[in-house]
Formats: C-alpha cells, sequence, structure tokens
C-alpha cells in the first residue's frame, strides 16, 4: 500500500498545455486515504485560465489557495451568488456540496488543494465537452432557460475543452 502519490502535471488527470491541470489524490490511487474518508485535488492554472463551472456531487470542498491569485464564485443550487471574490495565496475557501463554483487565474496563475470529505469524490462539469448540458436535446434546453434553439445550441457546443479552459483572447484580469 502506497504512502505517497505524485501531483505534478505528469500525473494530471486532466492536462491542457493552455489553461493548466487537474490532480486528483483518492482511495483508487492511493488506498489509505479510504480510512479517512478524504481525497484531494491539486489544481494548476496559467494565466487567465478557467476552471469550468461545476459542482461536487457527494462532498463538501475545503480550498487552500497555495500561489497566486484568482477569482471563485460559488452559487447555491437556487441561483444564490454565495462568494464572488478575488482570492490569493495562503486563504482557505469552503465550498458546500451541490454549490457550483467556477475558478478563473489572475495574471500569475493561480494553484490551490482542495481537501474533499468523501474518498472518491466526484465532480459534475456545467460547461465544456463533458457538460451536463451536452447530454440534453437543444429545444429542453430552449425551452427550459426561455432562449432561442440557436443560443441553446451555443450552450450546449459552446466550448469544446474538458475541465480546463483556455483563456480567450483579450481576457484581462
Amino acid at each position: 500500500m502506497g504512502l505517497k502519490h505524485r501531483t505534478d502535471s505528469s500525473n494530471a488527470d486532466v492536462f491542457n498545455p493552455q489553461a493548466g491541470c487537474i490532480t486528483t489524490v483518492n482511495s483508487y490511487n492511493l488506498p489509505v486515504i479510504q480510512a479517512l474518508q478524504l481525497s484531494a485535488e491539486r489544481g494548476v492554472l496559467y494565466k487567465n485560465a478557467i476552471f469550468a463551472p461545476h459542482w461536487n456531487i457527494n462532498a463538501h470542498s475545503i480550498v487552500y489557495i497555495t500561489r497566486g491569485r484568482g477569482r471563485i464564485q460559488i452559487v447555491a443550487e437556487n441561483g444564490e451568488a454565495l462568494f464572488d471574490d478575488q482570492v490569493e495565496e495562503g486563504q482557505v475557501i469552503t465550498v458546500p456540496q451541490n454549490h457550483a463554483v467556477v475558478k478563473k487565474a489572475g495574471r500569475q496563475g493561480f494553484e490551490w488543494i482542495a481537501f474533499k470529505t468523501n474518498a472518491n469524490a466526484k465532480i459534475s462539469q456545467i460547461a465544456g465537452r463533458l457538460s451536463v448540458f451536452r447530454g440534453l436535446p437543444v429545444d429542453v434546453l430552449a425551452n427550459s432557460f426561455d432562449i432561442s434553439r440557436e443560443e441553446a445550441m451555443r450552450l450546449k457546443q459552446g466550448r469544446q475543452e474538458v475541465s480546463l479552459f483556455s483563456p480567450r483572447q483579450g481576457s484581462q484580469q
């Protein structure tokens, strides 16, 4: 049974050369943490990159900012914004289970470590190629959000990247 696990980009679960990497440590790749019922996530975002909007399906997160500056937005299931502010190295933010969160790096990049309250924490994406919207018919999206079919198609197919989005041209912070 191993007692350590590398979290650098060579071991990343998600890697985008223009945006950064996400590495998770859970009971599958470090079985000793099963007893603790915790998992961890290390995130590295490059300048102005975004970790796609998502929510934790089965865990709360405690996020510790280890380097850089960025913006974190947390939204409750009813749409109420719980947190929307700049964060920097040394700060700690709690993200409750089932609350949407998005992270955007500042000009110097942004790194964090998140401890999650489940040995095999799972997320569900709201945007990107693995978005929950991808599986819904365009008409359902259009009617649900009271938007045109064209807007619904853009919502559904807007980003081809998976979890980490590279900055768009002209992106500033």
